[in-house]
C-alpha cells in the first residue's frame, strides 16, 4: 500500500475551525463558566477567569456572539446585561466533560500551579 503524500493529508475543515474556536485563549473557560453557572453578568465571568483583562473577556464574548454561541441578554426597564448559551454553545457541554475527565486523568495536581 502506498503511503499518501504530505499533499493527500489534511484534516476536515471543520474539526479544524472547532479547535480554532476552542483553542482561542479564555474560550474554553468562557465557555465552561457559561454551562456551570448558566445566564451570567459580565461581573461574574470575570470574577470566575480572574487572570482575563476586561478588554479581552468583551472581545472574547462578542466573538462567541458572532460565533453563535453565546448570546447577549438585555433586560427590558433595566441595566442587567446576561451572556447565556445559545443551543450550539450548550451542545460542547459532553465535550467539554471530556476535556474534564481527560484533565483528571492526565493532567497532575503540580501542573495546576503554574
Amino acid at each position: 500500500m502506498k503511503e499518501p503524500s504530505k499533499s493527500d493529508l489534511s484534516l476536515c475543515p471543520k474539526f479544524t475551525q472547532t479547535f480554532v474556536i476552542l483553542g482561542k485563549k479564555w474560550n474554553g473557560l468562557i465557555l465552561e463558566t457559561l454551562l456551570e453557572h448558566g445566564p451570567s453578568r459580565f461581573k461574574v465571568i470575570a470574577g470566575t477567569i480572574k487572570k482575563c483583562s476586561d478588554r479581552v473577556l468583551v472581545e472574547r464574548l462578542k466573538e462567541l456572539e458572532s460565533q453563535g454561541l453565546v448570546d447577549r441578554i438585555t433586560h427590558p426597564d433595566s441595566s442587567l446585561i446576561e451572556y447565556a448559551l445559545t443551543a450550539k454553545g450548550a451542545a460542547l457541554s459532553p465535550v467539554m466533560a471530556a476535556a474534564h475527565t481527560w484533565g483528571d486523568t492526565w493532567i497532575s495536581d503540580a501542573e495546576c500551579q503554574n
